[in-house]
């Protein structure tokens, strides 16, 4: 099977591109991490590109609003590129910052906004699949990470109306494994009806606050120990998989 290749956007705070690459290639894809100005001073290397991804982080310190500056440096030298690039049958990726930049790029719809409580919030959540998207096939739900202080999903009602109609809400926060575990909300930052995560472009662009390049193996999740135990007791295998693997295996798999 001929691997996909991946482009991994990098730069002014984005600080997740390592673990996106591994991600990916444990997935089966041929990624690199190219830096922002690269691409604005070589565009054609999408030419050859068949999945971009803008990974996580702190893009210019959030000192002008979460994802905005990087946001406003794609739309404005790399517009075009991206439209020519997403014209094509083509993967894109946002996640967490990277969802805030693209929705701020005017690639996905919506806005994240200040968390309910106010606070920068790290733990994990469980999302469910609420749409249709090449990047979740075989998914119905999983445990991710979450790391973000303006992860509130927001769109006027026009909007979000648009979305439920065109099936572009993805994921939304649900009741599950380990928010009932932990003895958190399942909800984490109270966003428009617990919506995680949207799609564009028929699916093909997905943006989620969820990091699900930190659960692609079994010890990245938070219970990982207690699981193990269980799993000895009842002389089961030992899985070494995580949940957030699969959505890198369905990319991969949309090439083959």
């Amino acid at each position: 099977m001929r691997k996909p290749s991946v482009i991994i956007l990098s730069g002014y705070g984005l600080n997740t591109e390592e673990e996106t690459k591994t991600a990916f290639e444990l997935a089966g894809a041929r990624a690199r991490i190219v830096h922002i100005n690269d691409l604005i001073a070589r565009p054609s290397l999408l030419d050859a590109t068949q999945i971009a991804v803008v990974p996580g982080g702190f893009s210019y310190g959030d000192d002008t609003g979460s994802g905005n500056a990087y946001g406003n440096r794609l739309k404005q030298h790399l517009g075009r590129t991206l439209e020519r690039f997403l014209a094509r049958d083509t993967l894109m990726l946002g996640i967490c910052n990277g969802f805030q930049i693209l929705t701020k790029a005017g690639i996905l719809p919506g806005a994240l906004i200040a968390n309910n409580n106010a606070r920068y919030t790290c733990r994990w959540a469980d999302v469910e699949v609420a749409g249709e998207s090449p990047w979740l096939g075989g998914i119905t739900r999983m445990s991710v990470p979450i790391a973000h202080g303006e992860g509130k999903y927001y769109a006027p009602p026009a909007m979000l109306a648009e979305l439920k109609k065109n099936n572009a809400i993805a994921l939304a926060y649900a009741e599950g494994e380990t928010a009932r575990h932990f003895g958190l909300p399942f909800n984490p930052n109270g966003s428009l009806e617990n919506i995680a995560g949207v799609t564009a472009y028929d699916g093909r662009v997905l943006g989620l606050m969820p990091h699900p390049e930190r659960a692609v193996r079994f010890t990245q999740l938070p219970h990982w120990t207690l699981v193990r135990e269980d799993y000895a007791r009842a002389g089961k295998k030992l899985p070494t998989k995580g949940p957030g693997l699969q959505l890198f295996r369905n990319a991969v798999k949309y090439f083959a």
